[in-house]
Parts: C-alpha cells; structure tokens; sequence
C-alpha cells in the first residue's frame, strides 16, 4: 500500500479543494533544520496556523541560507535532515492538525562550486548540444561560438591545468569537464575544443548566452516548457505532493517563465485539485492575475501594497517628496524609475538585450525593443493572449512613441519564441531596475519603496481598499495576503513606524551632509528599527546594501571603498527614537495593518517572528533565526494582560488565526462599513457576514490632532456583536455604536456575532 493511502483520507477527499486557513513561513538553513522546524510545531499550532510554509527544500548549493540555488530537483536537501527529516516534519505537523506548504523553484538552478553538483549542467558542459540535458537549459550556442560562456572566474588572466586521468580542467577552485578526446591537445587548442569558455565574471554583462535569474549568473534559467524537463525537475515534488507530505504549493517567480500559464496548467494536471498553490507574481496597482489561471492567486504583494497604503497619508507623502527633491537635486519617481530602467537595460541585462535585438532580426527595430521594454508598466505581458494583456501592451507602446514600435509589436505576435524571450527579459528587468536600484534611490518615505508599491502615490483611499477587497473576495479568496516576507526591504513594523512621517512630514526634519540622498534613508531606517538589539551594525549593512543598489557613488561590481568608509558615519550614535506622540501612532499601525492583513479576504501568511514585533531590515536581515514567543503566548492565554506592543501584537494576531482555523464559515463574503460624523475618514471597518467586523484606526496622529473620534459612529450590522480581542463590555454592542466606546484606548476592534 502506498504511503498516500496510509494517510486517514479517502480518495474522494484528496480531489476537494483545500484552503488553508493561514500559512506560517519558516526559512530553512543548516541552522535552523527540518528538525528545528519540527520541534516549533507545538507553539505554532497552539498560535492558531493551518500550514506550514517551507523556504526551498531540494538540494542546494551546500551552506545555502535560502535553497534557491537549487542543485539536484531529485533529492531532499541532506544539510536540512533529508527525506527522512521532511516527512518526519510532515508526520508531526498532522499530529497537530497542521500541513506543508512548499517553495518550489522551477525558472532556475545554480551553477555551482564545484559544478559537478549541477549533473546536467555538468554533463552539458562535457558533452554539449548532443548531450540529453541540453534541452534543459536556454543556451544560445551560436551566440557564444558553439561554447557556454561561464563567467566564473575572478580574473582575466587565470592560469590552467589540464588532469588528463581524471577529465578535468583546473583553474583556480574550479574544475571543469574534458569534452571526450581533447585532452592530449596543446592548452590553446583544448580550451577552443571544450563545449564552454570559462570567463571573467565582468563578462557576463555583455557575453552572456545563456538565461539567468535576473542579473545572476550562477543562476542557470531552466527550460520547464519542455514536458521532459518539467518531469524531471518535479518528479520528486509531485512524489511528495501525491503522498500526503505536501499539501500546497508557492511557485517562485511564476513571470521568468516562457509561458506561465501552460507551466502552470501542466503542473495543476499532475498535483489534482486539492492541492493549494499560489504564483509570486508581482502585480502593478491596476494590473490583475490572468483569470485563467488554475491558481489560488498570488502570494500577496498586492495586498500588502493596499494595507500599506490605507495607513499613508497622501498629502504627506508629497510634501516628504517635494522636500526631498530639494534636499538632493533629484526627479520625481516616475523620472527615478525610468531612468533606473534605462542603465539596467543597456548595462547590466546588456547581453539579454543583444539577444533580443538579434532574434529580432532587424536592425532598424532594435531601438524600439528597448524603449518598449523600458515603457512597459507591467512587468511581463502576455502578447499573444486576450484582455489586459494586449492592452497594456498598447500602453507601453504609446509611451515608447517609436516609429518602429509597431514592427515589434508584430512581432511579438507571429513568433512565440521571440515574445516569450520578451517577456522573459521584461519581468528581469522590472525586477532589477524597481526592487533592487530605484527603491533604493527614491527615499522620500521608505515605507511605500516595497515590492509591488507606487512609491510615487503610495497612498490607498478607504473606498480603494474596500473595492479591492470585495474584488480579491469574489475573484481569488483563497489568495495569499503578506506583510512582511523573506524579500521584503523592512519588516511591516519598520515600515508602520516610517509611514508615521506621512502624518508629520516635519518630523524627517533637516537632513545634511555631502550625500543627502542616503542620509534620508538612514533617518528613516533609523527611526523605523528603533531600538531593536544591535542596531548599529544592522543599520550600517542595510545603509551598505542601499548604497551599493542604487548605485549612484558606489556599486557591488565596482565599489568605492572610500565613500563605503563613511556610510557607517551616517548611523546615529545612539538609537532614534519617534516621538510619544508618533510612538503612539506607529503602534496604532501595527495593530491596524496586523488586523486587516488577518481580518481581509485571503490566506494571511505570517512570517516567521513576525507574530510578536518584528523589526527587521532588507536581507540579510529579515532572515535572521526566528524567536518563538511561546512562553509569551503561554502567559496571555492564562489570562496576563499584554502590557507591550509586542504582547498587544501576539495577542491580536493568535484571537484571528485561531478564528480562521476553528470557525472558517466567519470570513466568508465581504460588506464595508462607513462611519458617520466629523472623524469617519480615521475609520477603516468591513464585516465578514459569516460573522465578524474588523475595525481600525488610520492616520491616528491627525486624528488625535484633530480632537479624535467626538460624537463619530460606526453603524453594525444587524445583530447583537462581542469583542474576540481584549475585555469585554457588559452588555453586546448592537445598532450604531460610538466609536471612542467601541475601541476604547486602543486601536482596533474584532467582534463575532454573539450566539
């Protein structure tokens, strides 16, 4: 009997779509193992989780903090405890009523040290196009003269040695594999017989033929459109998936596909209907998820994008930027983005535009494919596919405003190959030119530079959220909502407290010094991290890291140790703390942005730490070892009154993920609520008919300002309402209640019908 049929399920059972009620990511390391996740599933049952979401678990390249360089898809990563730790994790999490999620990582593997741990990239390498693993990976060998370029090594003019016994070739650390037959030739003629070229790593900007991961060249991009390559690349996930260990899946970076939505129809094919699976896939602010799609949704970047929003206060975020404009001399973000396009485009994704430019086999419309990749809003679009798709190519066009634009359009809909490669290269370069150079650039308020952000209107009305969540309830309730993630740049409570300054812009105060731009994001880093343990040298890596992103005085590739001398002067001496009064409004955003991340249409993931106060910078940062506060949790549950923001935190989000798991009929459908009287913009409230109302605080520091809530009132809806959070009244709310009444001194309501 199989190991799938062992599981207290039935056939019928295993074909039902399951929604979990909420996922907890756990980051998987050496250090932390399946073991170490194991031991934490008895507090994270009790906190009130449904699924446990696991970081990258095949193997990786050895001492790996994330498991993204996946090495071989058929194993379990030994350095994690293996298969056999794996299901033991599975086995204890069902014990507790738990399940698995996975990240998977279908677009890319590494390239490794050694290679050798890369067997088809290895046996590609020794044997070359002929070789069965050359379909699984985009090279294009007539670009690079029939050789792989392998930009790995750490100078221009490394010496080699030929092992003729053992089939190698040696320079420096690495080794490379002897095609058959050429290791008696005289060195310049062996190098020219090999099937690559091992290179200087600089010339991967312009040389590169094969696909990569964004700018990352020891990241192989991998060929899954090819039903053999997805066989063999999900073999074992779908072994784990059909057995019961897993019961979700997240597709990491779903756009560098070729084609999306086939991948993800082949894959739906194979794991059945019960499995749940989510796509990361960034979406922009007027962009939706393909509706054929046979997903759950993303994972929930554009969520977290909406609650980020509706605790930022518009007129604010302008005035920060007007003054940061004055203070560096600089454009406005849209100027920002574009520009940071245009150098990522022609400088580091050189050699993918040179591909592009020669597949499309016209001289004269090559300068069109870079301005219309540059104009897109989107980060990939889908040419050949009907709706948004085609008109947002449309718009990218218009704003390219290039004769030849329409030569390429035409092009991306006659040859599949070509816009595949388009998009391909297009999700890349969003990826690079937003995230990782002008979020570091444009520093007016760090809060709205977030994945999936405007950061140029990062404010989201009350009327905007409510449309998005009843669209999110009626098209993809089982999508993934996030606030804080292994990528993202600070935490939520870093950014609750920075987005304060939307509601006191004075309070960024002056900012001097010979490079304004960064002692902006150091003030604002600083007053985000607070007092968090070792915030010196935290402050001073991500100040490091921001530098060398944006790359306006120095660069990872070429960095100026002279200027990085300096950087560890902008960190304040002693810690920077906000104001009582913007103290009190950071937490009334903490407890917000924790009740609508839980109360919202979707599957709210917390991260790892996160449900008690986690303040945390870009990586590596945000990945640091997980504190479980079990004894915390332990304390409020016998009845100790949460005295931090920290204990308010836990306390609030173990009452909603509990409520999701033991009482799911309470977050179906979605009604807003609107309060009337002289503060009812402050208030932020919607119902779950099935039965709960959430209610939250926004702009508290203008509210306060303003003389608070006065005689506003929030009507509910029919029926008697009980708080599930904190004391209890002596009798039920009913009918149209005051709002100082209802919410007391705090800053957030949960009530469940009474009966």
């Amino acid at each position: 009997m199989s190991q799938r049929h062992s599981i207290s399920q039935s056939e019928s059972d295993v074909q039902k779509p399951v929604i979990p009620a909420s996922t907890y990511r756990l980051q998987l390391t050496p250090a932390f193992p399946f073991a170490a996740a194991e031991a934490a599933v008895p507090y994270l049952a009790s906190l009130g989780v449904s699924h446990l979401h696991l970081s990258p678990v095949l193997e990786a390249v050895p001492g790996s903090d994330h498991g993204y360089d996946v090495t071989d898809h058929g194993r379990v990563r030994h350095e994690l405890g293996g298969e056999r730790g794996l299901r033991a994790l599975a086995a204890a999490a069902r014990e507790h009523g738990l399940a698995l999620v996975l990240d998977i990582v279908p677009n890319h593997m590494a390239v490794p040290a050694p290679l050798r741990l890369n067997r088809p990239l290895w046996e590609v390498l020794r044997e070359g196009p002929g070789s069965p693993y050359a379909r699984w990976f985009d090279i294009d060998w007539e670009a690079g003269g029939g050789q792989v370029l392998l930009p790995v090594l750490a100078g221009p003019d490394e010496r080699y040695e030929v092992d003729a016994g053992a089939g190698l070739l040696r320079c420096g650390n690495w080794e490379f594999p002897l095609r058959a037959g050429t290791a008696g030739l005289p060195l310049p003629g062996l190098l020219a017989a090999q099937w690559y070229r091992p290179a200087w790593w600089r010339e991967a900007r312009t040389a590169l033929n094969y696909r990569r991961f964004f700018t990352i060249s020891d990241l192989i991009g991998v060929r899954v459109e090819d039903p053999a390559v997805f066989a063999a690349t999900h073999a074992k996930v779908l072994e784990l998936v059909r057995d019961g260990v897993v019961a979700g899946l997240r597709i990491d970076h779903v756009d560098g596909l070729a084609d999306p939505e086939a991948y993800l129809r082949r894959l739906r094919t194979e794991v059945g209907a019960g499995c749940w699976v989510v796509v990361e896939k960034i979406l922009a602010r007027h962009e939706r998820l393909p509706p054929a799609w046979p997903v759950a949704g993303t994972t929930g970047y554009d969520a977290l994008h909406r609650v980020d929003g509706v605790f930022t206060d518009g007129a604010g975020a302008a005035e920060l930027a007007r003054a940061y404009a004055e203070s560096t001399g600089g454009g406005s973000w849209e100027e920002t983005a574009s520009a940071a396009a245009r150098e990522v485009l022609t400088g580091d994704l050189a050699a993918e535009l040179g591909t592009l430019e020669r597949w499309a086999g016209d001289p004269e419309i090559s300068p069109a494919v870079r301005e219309l990749l540059i104009a897109s809003p989107v980060y990939r679009t889908y040419p050949g596919g009907p709706g948004p798709s085609a008109q947002t190519l449309e718009r990218a066009a218009a704003r390219a405003g290039t004769a030849a634009v329409d030569g390429v359009r035409d092009l991306l809909l006659r040859n599949p190959a070509f816009a595949a490669r388009f998009a391909q290269t297009s999700a890349a370069l969003r990826a690079k030119s937003l995230e990782d150079r002008a979020f570091y650039r444009w520093a007016p308020l760090l809060s709205a530079t977030e994945v999936g952000g405007e950061p140029g209107a990062p404010a989201v009305s009350v009327a905007e959220f409510h449309a998005y969540c009843a669209e999110r309830e009626r098209d993809w309730p089982a999508a993934g909502t996030v606030l804080s993630t292994h990528d993202t740049k600070r935490s939520a409570d870093v950014r609750a407290r920075i987005a304060v300054l939307s509601q006191a812009p004075g309070a960024m105060g002056e900012v001097d010094g010979s490079d304004p731009q960064l002692a902006w994001a150091a003030r604002q880093s600083a007053l985000g991290l607070g007092d968090a343990p070792e915030r010196a040298p935290r402050l001073a890596a991500a100040l490091l890291k921001t530098a060398r992103e944006a790359g306006l005085r120095t660069t990872w590739t070429d960095p100026d140790e002279a200027y990085e001398a300096g950087i560890a002067d902008l960190v304040p001496p002693s810690r920077v703390e906000l104001p009582p009064e913007l103290a009190e409004a950071a937490r009334a955003n903490v407890l917000g942005m924790t009740l609508l991340h839980l109360a919202m249409p979707g599957v709210p993931e917390v991260y790892q730490g996160s449900e008690y106060e986690f303040r945390a910078l870009v990586d590596p940062d945000n990945r640091r070892p997980a504190t479980f506060p079990a004894e915390t949790l332990a304390a409020l549950d016998a009845g100790t009154a949460p005295l931090t923001l920290a204990e308010e935190k836990l306390a609030l989000t173990a009452t909603l993920l509990r409520l999701r798991r033991t009482r799911p009929a309470v977050f179906r459908g979605y009604a807003p609520l609107t309060a009337h009287g002289p503060a009812a913009d402050h208030c932020l409230a919607f119902a779950r008919p099935g039965g709960l109302v959430a209610v939250a605080t926004r702009l508290s520091h203008r509210l306060a300002r303003a003389g608070g809530w006065r005689d506003t009132t929030l009507p509910l809806p029919p029926g008697a309402w009980l708080p599930a959070h904190g004391p209890r009244p002596q009798s039920p709310h009913e009918g149209e209640v005051r709002l100082s009444r209802l919410l007391g001194p705090g800053a957030v309501a949960v009530l469940v019908r009474a009966g």
